[in-house]
């Protein structure tokens, strides 16, 4: 069985549109150079704050297949599969893994508030993706409602050779990821952290080898994890406070179109547009978004210039 050391930085992409709502194909490749500039140690793509459910399933494979190509295994590349249908998200999986996705990542299957899979049946969705083939990583999201309890987790990270990393972003997330990884022992290849960034010190503290963060200060992130990695937690925990207004806003004003903002301020691409129901971000949230950025002279927001 091959063992997994991934970690660092694993920011996910952004989805460019052009103000009339079209896919912004050439921004999504300069989004992804900026991003391997950035210095990420990996790339997801089509996650939650690549606006994923604001796709056409056609959409969907048009971006697996561009991001792939244009990625040219300069980083190793994640794919978002997250679906209700598990016979979709097996297609998900064979398509990721025969354009050379590294990985792939999903939630529990839900639809709504209601529609959610019992335990029983998440192990077995997990399970069938695991056939295809590709390491997969588990997102513990609140987005999904599903609760992904630690006995779980621990069954199928031993009883599915393909699952081999683990995005923990429910409340709580320190707390959890120390039980996993002590429960869990050898099974836990890769425990990451999410949401931002914004609990990664005490998750680095609890266990975490990487984060999957926005692609807004991915270098700056990165910086935390690796001198946590290496035993200088001081330099990490400056690194962390001097980064935490930023993500702060980032996590609870903005979301995703924080990265979004960024990248447009520094010609990345050059809209920010959001499908409608997303509204914009209001002006002023927009400019105390740059106003804590500027200090961080983010490569986001220098790319293109």
């Amino acid at each position: 069985m091959t063992k997994y050391t991934y970690t660092g930085a694993w920011p996910v992409a952004p989805t460019p549109f052009h103000d009339d709502g079209t896919l912004d194909l050439d921004g999504m490749r300069r989004a992804l150079d900026c991003i391997v500039d950035q210095g990420a140690d990996g790339i997801c793509i089509l996650a939650n704050f690549s606006e994923q459910f604001l796709l056409s399933d056609a959409e969907r494979e048009t971006l697996t297949r561009l991001c792939l190509e244009h990625a040219g295994g300069r980083v190793p590349m994640i794919v978002t599969i997250s679906h209700f249908a598990t016979p979709i998200v097996v297609e998900r999986a064979r398509l990721a893994k025969a354009l050379g996705a590294r990985a792939v990542m999903m939630m529990a299957p839900y639809h709504g508030a209601l529609l959610k899979g019992t335990p029983e049946q998440t192990f077995e969705q997990f399970q069938r993706v695991g056939e295809v083939g590709i390491p997969i990583m588990i997102q513990d999201a609140p987005l999904s409602g599903v609760d992904l309890s630690v006995p779980l987790l621990v069954r199928m990270a031993r009883e599915i050779e393909m699952v081999k990393m683990f995005k923990i972003e429910s409340i709580g997330a320190a707390t959890k990821l120390r039980r996993l990884i002590t429960e869990g022992g050898e099974a836990i290849e890769c425990p990451f952290d999410g949401e931002e960034g914004i609990t990664m010190l005490a998750d680095l503290d609890a266990g975490a080898k990487g984060t999957m963060c926005s692609a807004m200060v991915t270098e700056h992130i990165r910086a935390v994890v690796t001198d946590h990695l290496k035993g200088d937690r001081q330099a990490a925990l400056a690194g962390y406070q001097r980064l935490l207004p930023a993500v702060n806003h980032e996590n609870r004003q903005c979301g995703f179109r924080a990265a979004k903002a960024a990248m447009v301020e520094g010609k990345v691409f050059k809209s920010e547009f959001c499908r409608h129901p997303i509204p914009p971000l209001s002006p002023e949230t927009r400019a105390e978004l740059i106003d804590h950025l500027r200090p961080l002279d983010p490569i986001a927001m220098k790319w293109g210039l």
